[in-house]
């Protein structure tokens, strides 16, 4: 089975009920939601959350919302504490995990991960970009255009191996990269991020 698996605690604090925040005309949550209600390949998509009025409003938009405990719902729970806790009681293959904060999804892009995924029999997948950005100092007087660049994972999507999140293991060993369009790298950790992105789905082009 390809479950997906959206995680969505009640106690941010940088911006206070940030899943259930209005953008670009719905909850946050809802543009992540609806995405996954798209894709011909999930057999199936969950809400964890052990916040009410975010389950209310995950159950409005279509989603099936399991019960997160409390204690996974702390600034110290880990993504891989609480998807560990999903598959215990949902097993899965392959799971896709999609965050809320990464609301801005080109059409079709969660199918598309999926199937590259599937292709190229690998561990696991993260869509991202290749950052040239190094520390002050770490480099010479190359040309930032010259500079290799690293992969950088955006958070948007990853496809993981149920098996091996069950072990502890996120990443495995054979690693996918998934090179997206740059207004999807945006994930929303503040302010100035929320108010970006709501500019990009009010504007964008493709999105859900």
């Amino acid at each position: 089975m390809i479950l997906g698996i959206i995680p969505a605690r009640g106690g941010s604090k940088t911006i206070p009920k940030k899943n259930v925040k209005g953008i670009a005309g719905k909850p946050l949550i809802a543009w992540t939601i609806e995405a996954a209600k798209k894709s011909r390949f999930l057999d199936r998509f969950i809400v964890s959350t052990e916040d009410e009025e975010i389950a209310a409003i995950a159950k409005k938009y279509g989603a099936q919302v399991l019960d997160r405990p409390k204690k996974l719902a702390s600034d110290s729970a880990t993504t891989l504490s609480v998807m560990q806790d999903v598959l215990a009681k949902i097993p899965a293959d392959i799971v896709v995990l999609l965050q809320c904060t990464s609301p801005v999804r080109e059409k079709g892009l969660i199918d598309k991960c999926i199937q590259t995924f599937i292709d190229k029999k690998t561990d696991s997948l993260a869509t991202g970009f290749i950052c040239n950005l190094y520390e002050w100092g770490s480099y010479d007087n190359t040309p930032r255009q010259k500079l290799k660049g690293w992969f950088h994972d955006d958070g948007n999507v990853y496809v993981l191996k149920g098996e091996n999140i069950l072990k502890g293991d996120l990443w495995g060993k054979k690693r996918e990269q998934y090179i997206i369009g740059r207004e999807q790298n945006f994930e929303i950790d503040d302010e100035f991020d929320f108010w970006l992105n709501e500019q990009i789905l009010k504007h964008g082009k493709s999105i859900v």
